[in-house]
């Protein structure tokens, strides 16, 4: 059977720099499975790998779509086995890499999104009740319908929730399936103390390199704040910044503040991932003794 590898764990861990350096050492090739790095333009907020950063190492899911495309997680089921099996013929080894835990669950067959065209007369009502009565009022609605898939979500991810809440009313999930390939999981971990400060040192780098200047090109050009990725921590505070919102200092802080939050829902998730499969867990305080660890395992598998 065909093997995969999958490198998961909280945003700033330092998932890329690992799967590069397996991917050159196991003739594998790279499949993004981030939510906001497909979307041309969202480069700094993102956190996207450079064509210099992926040393030579082919990578999958990064730059496919426009700001306005609405991409779900069927799209990304749907594209990322394609993409498996493309890797398959190559002769080289997929490696899934990224944090977007809803993404991992559904490609390994835990649920996916499938299954239930977008109802837009629906959605313009579910916007009109967000604006009205904010979004936790719809999410409890979600909560009412499919309190299981409620949970699965991140209840501030207006995109996540409205799409669940279209699955509850309209469709249902799919069926839970093992995936036609072999596949090992690794998690990389630090100590949340440790992990906050990079998430934090994260932020501030990115704001140095022109997150502001970046956020403001994408709404001259024409992007709208509504649209999916600018939903995305880093980039909806920006907005709520250029717009007069907030001070520097709140922006600061309130990315800050969101992406621990969302490094904390990660760690939650992985919990929940490693309930199901078996994960290895991966302390990466010392990478070059982490990957010794990881390749070690894979060497054994293999």
């Amino acid at each position: 059977m065909e093997k995969v590898i999958f490198i998961f764990g909280s945003t700033g861990v330092g998932k890329s720099k690992m799967a590069i350096k397996l991917a050159q050492k196991y003739n594998g090739e790279i499949i993004s499975s981030d939510s906001v790095q497909i979307y041309r333009g969202f480069d700094i907020g993102s956190a996207k790998i450079t064509t210099k950063e992926m040393e030579g190492v082919k990578h999958y899911n990064i730059d496919i779509c426009n700001s306005a495309d609405y991409f779900s997680v069927s799209d990304f089921v749907d594209i990322t086995r394609k993409e498996i099996e493309e890797i398959f013929k190559h002769g080289k080894i997929p490696i899934v890499v990224g944090g977007t835990g809803l993404y991992v669950s559904a490609l390994l067959g835990g649920y996916n999104f499938g299954g239930t065209n977008r109802n837009e007369d629906y959605r313009k009502g579910l916007e009109k009740e967000i604006e009205n009565y904010g979004l936790y009022y719809v999410y409890k609605k979600l909560e009412n319908l499919d309190a299981n898939l409620a949970k699965k979500i991140d209840k501030n991810n207006k995109v996540r929730v409205i799409r669940a809440l279209e699955i509850a009313k309209f469709g249902k999930e799919q069926t839970k399936s093992s995936p036609p390939y072999d596949f090992k999981i690794f998690a990389l971990t630090l100590p949340r103390e440790q992990l906050y400060e990079k998430v934090e040192a994260r932020v501030d780098i990115m704001l140095q390199q022109g997150l502001v200047k970046e956020v403001e090109t994408l709404l001259a050009k024409g992007v709208k704040k509504s649209c999916q990725p600018m939903t995305a921590i880093g980039y909806k505070e920006t907005v709520k910044y250029i717009e007069g919102e907030i001070t520097l200092s709140e922006l600061v802080d309130e990315i800050k503040k969101n992406t621990r939050h969302y490094a904390k829902r990660q760690l939650t998730y992985l919990r929940g991932l490693a309930k199901t499969y078996n994960v290895s867990e991966i302390n990466v305080e010392d990478f070059v003794l982490a990957q010794k660890s990881i390749e070690k395992e894979i060497k054994e598998w293999l």
